[in-house]
């Protein structure tokens, strides 16, 4: 009877790397499951200010900023004193008249018009959260002719940032990735 001898297989280098690879597929599962809790955060009730510059011209730019400066602390206050969409609703009617007469004291004669609509809204991220390109409900302040980069805010929850600030923004990196290109570096 002959011995039983045991047959030694090498592995290859890709059956090492099945783990590291289902690793990697887990987490990205992962990370696609956080993005569909938080991508479908799209507020309803939300209600958004966009301001349009009537160009992009360096003043006119600096008078969006001017009146901007002006107009958010009422929006702040409006919003931090309602507890419901509809009470905010009502703080906002309220404050059309100041908004535009603000507005018009810093517009050097530029023609001001504030109109409450749906709008379309490009899809902006805040921290977690993704606000998906939508028409939203918004009010509209325009300056002159509207044809300049604009300023927007949602106040309901309230963020507020400048469209620029986004391409200032630092590049989002992952771990994981880096990680692996650190090992072929």
């Amino acid at each position: 009877m002959l011995p039983d001898y045991e047959i030694i297989r090498e592995t290859t280098i890709f059956e090492k790397m099945i783990p590291f690879i289902e690793f990697i597929i887990v987490l990205i599962l992962i990370q696609s499951v956080l993005t569909l809790f938080t991508a479908g955060a799209a507020e309803e009730d939300t209600i958004r200010f966009r301001m349009l510059a009537h160009s992009n011209a360096p003043v006119d730019q600096q008078m969006k900023k001017d009146i901007q400066q002006q107009i958010e602390p009422l929006i702040n206050k409006a919003v931090a004193s309602s507890l419901s969409t509809k009470e905010l609703v009502g703080n906002l009617e309220r404050l059309e008249s100041t908004i535009i007469e603000t507005a018009k004291s810093l517009s050097n004669g530029q023609a001001i018009s504030l109109e409450r609509k749906k709008a379309l809204f490009p899809a902006k991220r805040s921290g977690l959260v993704i606000h998906p390109q939508a028409t939203y409900d918004a009010y509209i302040l325009t300056i002159g002719s509207g044809r300049g980069d604009n300023w927007w805010c949602a106040l309901f929850p309230k963020i507020c940032f400048p469209d620029k600030q986004e391409k200032d923004e630092e590049q989002v990196t992952f771990f994981i990735w880096e990680w692996i290109k650190g090992l072929f570096d």
